[in-house]
């Protein structure tokens, strides 16, 4: 299934980037009144009363009937190891140059949503970002209150060490 994009001003010139860091400005979906998607640049992260912005939400148990956006990506970091400098793990699909993260848009910002880590992440951190398979994108765009939330399958994800 494909999803009609549309963005105002134009067509986008994004550059791509190397990471995208807490605070920059990303890409990211939100769902269209004709059941496509609409290109924004958001915040990443919600603004807080103190402390720094929240990068991550916890999806466990939740339902998010509105706000819901995608993230694409084509890969994501993780870090272990007690000491600076950390390892450093780069995550890729395993069958797809680009994938979509599930996350929440309000405000300017977006956040991106986690859950208990698949096969893949657990060897590697305690939670991981919610990647939705392509099939999904639509409906977690829809407004329909009862977009599921997967886990990945074993495999779906490739890891190469960075340092």
């Amino acid at each position: 299934m494909t999803i009609p994009i549309h963005w105002a001003g134009g067509a986008p010139n994004l550059e791509p980037r190397d990471s995208i860091r807490p605070t920059d400005p990303a890409p990211i979906l939100v769902g269209a009144p004709d059941g496509g998607a609409e290109l924004q640049q958001l915040r990443w992260g919600f603004a807080r009363p103190a402390g720094g912005p929240l990068i991550n939400f916890r999806s466990d148990g939740r339902r998010f009937p509105s706000g819901r956006c995608l993230i694409p990506a084509d890969g994501f970091y993780e870090f272990t190891g007690e000491k600076a400098p950390k390892s450093k793990w780069l995550f890729t699909a395993a069958e797809d140059d680009l994938f979509c993260i599930a996350g929440l848009a309000r405000d300017g910002r977006f956040t991106m949503l986690t859950m208990e880590p698949g096969p893949d992440i657990a060897p590697y951190h305690n939670r991981q970002i919610v990647i939705l398979p392509r099939a999904q994108w639509a409906d977690w765009l829809s407004p329909s209150p009862d977009a599921a939330i997967p886990a990945l399958p074993a495999g779906s994800l490739k890891v190469a060490q960075i340092r």
